[in-house]
């Protein structure tokens, strides 16, 4: 069996809608075979942008977006950021009102040279031997959530296992205490939920339902923060801010948006990465094999090959600054584009047969993390860590672990989430002493 995805290509061009959620309710093959016929007949095609409906705050509906689905294309508009902005309107479709950028947008929203300050700022706190401490605090976490197991024999994979991972981590490392974690998790599904009525309820609006998510983080760390002026401890959140480039350091505001950008893409997309790695195991069992039987070898490729197959953020949206030339057509300044990342690493003009699951796909050129250029990923190599880490101990503890039946997927445009996935497993008992 070869670990294959075939797209089908069911809408005709004119009905391709990506703005429409009902899009993305479509089985991904179906999705696939969108993204490949717009990459083939329409590179940059313009779609109007969703109506927020009645919402509790002004947010006006803009004249639309073109969607960059080309990998070329996306890596040529995040090389150029002085041309390609990040900070009209923050990166999502709609334009963000400002209450909601300062929220939800932070370092992800922000052009040079302010970016530029966050990220020194920010990298600067990540000391070696922080990173060490960190990269040690994974291994210790996977081993405890696995150990939670006990010998249930099956269990609920992305509320039990992938979903508890990053987020454990992100809490420990900013000095979140254990009892506000739960807090910290149902907030994180509010802002990235879409409106999905499973985390948001069909009578509160979506936007009034991020933003009080937003607060409640932003009021966790204001208060965090200011305990930590008096009494630092060892933790990132006492680093940030006591660390000092040139004479600046984080306001609390940018903290807590940190915060928020840490929660929302570090828990995230790392969980999502790990749900989707044991689905494709799932469904691609020779894949499975090729990576058990050398596990050690295969993990770095295997790893990489999990995010791309995932792309677990979908797009991110930029504006063009000036008047500008992209995929042989003329943008004008103000434009939006929206960086398709889960097309880009399906291209196949860069990838080989880019719809087969390998996991010793090399050379691998994905964008799951962004293409480069001064917003990839801060996060990457946390990320990479947690899913070698996790799918190591997998392999360890539970080595025949699968998924038993299809994925509950998030009805979202901008997260390619996993809500829910089923699996079982026969447990590996740890040794006494262990």
């Amino acid at each position: 069996m070869v670990g294959r995805v075939q797209p089908r290509q069911v809408l005709a061009l004119d009905d391709i809608d990506l703005s429409d959620l009902e899009f993305w309710a479509r089985p991904w093959e179906e999705r696939e075979g969108a993204f490949l016929t717009l990459r083939r007949e329409r590179p940059l095609a313009h779609f109007a942008e969703p109506d927020p409906g009645d919402s509790p705050i002004p947010v006006p509906v803009g004249p639309g977006y073109r969607a960059v689905v080309r990998h070329a294309d996306v890596a040529h508009v995040s090389r150029h950021p002085e041309v390609f902005l990040s900070g009209p309107g923050a990166v999502s479709i709609l334009d963000m009102p400002q209450e909601m950028v300062e929220y939800f947008g932070g370092m992800i929203s922000t052009d040079n040279p302010r970016h530029a300050r966050l990220r020194r700022i920010v990298s600067a706190a990540f000391t070696p031997r922080r990173v060490k401490s960190i990269e040690d605090g994974i291994e210790h976490r996977a081993d405890r959530i696995l150990d939670r197991l006990g010998e249930t024999g099956e269990c609920d994979f992305v509320t039990e296992v992938a979903a508890p991972l990053p987020l454990e981590v992100i809490c420990d490392m900013m000095g979140i205490a254990p009892a506000d974690q739960a807090a910290v998790f149902r907030c994180s599904n509010i802002i990235l939920s879409m409106g999905d009525p499973e985390f948001v309820p069909p009578d509160q609006h979506p936007i009034e339902a991020f933003l009080n998510a937003g607060a409640e983080l932003t009021a966790l760390m204001h208060d965090l923060g200011a305990h930590r002026v008096e009494h630092p401890t060892d933790d990132l959140t006492s680093a940030l801010i006591n660390t000092n480039i040139d004479g600046e350091a984080l306001t609390p505001a940018e903290l807590s948006s940190f915060f928020i950008l840490l929660v929302v893409a570090g828990n995230e997309t790392t969980r999502n990465a790990i749900s989707h790695g044991l689905w494709a195991l799932t469904e691609h069992p020779d894949q499975r094999a090729i990576w058990q039987a050398d596990v050690e070898g295969v993990t770095p490729t295997a790893v990489e090959e999990i995010v791309r197959w995932a792309s677990p953020v979908i797009w991110m949206r930029r504006t063009a600054g000036e008047d500008v030339e992209l995929a042989g057509e003329q943008l004008a300044a103000g434009d939006k584009v929206l960086l398709f990342y889960n097309s880009a690493n399906r291209d196949e003009a860069v990838f080989d047969e880019p719809f087969r699951f390998d996991v010793r796909r090399s050379p691998n050129p994905h964008v799951g993390f962004g293409a480069a250029g001064p917003h990839f990923c801060l996060g990457a190599h946390l990320a990479k860590r947690e899913i070698t880490v996790m799918f190591r101990e997998l392999f360890a503890r539970l080595p025949d672990i699968e998924a038993t039946a299809e994925p509950d997927r998030l009805r979202s445009n901008f997260i390619n989430g996993i809500k829910h996935l089923p699996c079982r497993f026969t447990p590996v008992p740890v040794p006494s002493g262990g």
